[in-house]
């Protein structure tokens, strides 16, 4: 009789991950189950606490997980806050689930330590350009890289209400539109940039 060999830890929890990642997006953390997660996974209840110590613990790892990759595809650039938002619109437009994890993370979640780091060096990066006079000081640091975020986002969040006026609208002329908008946030014309006019050409 061949013998079992147990899948790699790695797997296993990579696969625990996907499977909360569509769980999470779709209920919300309250209305999460373990058992759904794990049987999406193909793994059960005690592999889940054993890797990420029950729901809360596997939240905050996704969380996690989507930050890095999002920082991975979309790095902060503040010498082009424009074309940051521009890769952080595509890192949306490629992962449809994010807005709606980001969203009960607002709704009902808790702030995560190794995020709110990260989101200090990000704040501390945007102030750092703002007194080189890189980036204008209209806005306060954590003002001004929320709104840009906001805007990249754009997109991803409209309501079901506003959807349609604005779903005509080709996927690359949503791109430049958020390019545009946060150039003329840094009170750069839109003109002055390689690129092709917005949504009033």
């Amino acid at each position: 009789m061949p013998r079992f060999t147990p899948p790699p830890a790695d797997a296993v929890r990579a696969r625990l991950l996907d499977a909360a990642r569509d769980e999470f997006a779709s209920q919300g953390v309250t209305g999460a189950k373990v058992e759904r997660i794990a049987a999406a996974a193909d793994s059960n209840k005690a592999q889940l606490f054993h890797y990420f110590g029950g729901k809360d613990g596997l939240y905050e790892a996704l969380l996690e997980q989507t930050a890095t990759e999002l920082a991975a595809e979309a790095p902060l650039d503040v010498d082009d806050l424009a074309e940051y938002a521009g890769r952080l619109h595509d890192a949306y437009t490629r992962r449809p689930w994010v807005p709606r994890l980001l969203t009960w993370h607002r709704l009902e979640g808790r702030p995560v330590e190794s995020l709110e780091g990260a989101r200090a060096d990000a704040v501390a990066t945007v102030e750092a350009a703002q007194r080189a006079g890189v980036l204008p000081r209209t806005f306060r640091p954590a003002v001004l890289l929320g709104l840009v975020e906001h805007l990249a986002a754009f997109w991803a969040e409209t309501a079901p209400e506003a959807e349609g006026p604005v779903a005509a609208v080709a996927p690359q002329r949503r791109r430049q539109a958020v390019v545009d908008a946060v150039a003329a946030l840094l009170g750069r014309s839109a003109d002055s940039r390689p690129r092709g006019s917005s949504l009033g050409a």
